[in-house]
């Protein structure tokens, strides 16, 4: 039996969509350059995954995650990779 030429999937969870959003400010040349990122949760993502997500990035060796005012955050790795 032939597969079909398309998939259906479900769209991504609110983790998955934080997570992804995320990564890509993350790796975006000018927040490498200055080793840090200010972030806040938006409205579409669940506050549980948002905190879930913040969690498992401060268990990160060399990163580390500032709560600021509201949901917004800090991450960053910057004194980390001058050591």
């Amino acid at each position: 039996m032939q597969s079909p030429a398309f998939t259906t999937s479900k769209p991504p969870s609110s983790y998955e969509a934080a997570g992804r959003r995320l990564q890509a400010l993350i790796a975006s040349p000018g927040v490498q350059k200055y080793q840090a990122v200010t972030v806040c949760r938006l409205e579409h993502e669940a506050p549980e995954d948002w905190q879930r997500l913040l969690d498992e990035i401060s268990e990160t060796a060399g990163v580390r995650v500032e709560t600021l005012e509201g949901e917004t955050v800090r991450i960053g790795w910057r004194e980390y990779c001058d050591a």
